[in-house]
């Protein structure tokens, strides 16, 4: 019998922590003023640093209103090739 045990990053606070890495890109539910929503995660910690991926404008955001906003992330495309 195989027993499978989901691993979860819990923070300081008690709450649970979404494992984001440098390099992907996430959508968020309110979008940029440029009108695109992807945005690149270029830093990670207590806060974000997010590039927007329409216009290049960069912003800090603290991590628990990154969390709470995003809708969807996309790991970053690797090249395969042999």
């Amino acid at each position: 019998m195989v027993t499978k045990f989901i691993v979860r990053n819990k923070c300081s606070t008690g709450g649970i922590r979404m494992d984001l890495n440098v390099g992907e890109i996430i959508r968020l539910k309110k979008p940029h003023p440029c009108g695109n929503s992807e945005w690149e995660i270029l830093r990670t910690g207590m806060d974000f640093r997010l590039r927007c991926m329409g216009c290049g404008h960069q912003i800090m955001i603290p991590r628990k209103q990154v969390e709470k906003s995003i809708k969807q992330v996309k790991k970053p495309e690797t090249d395969k090739r042999l």
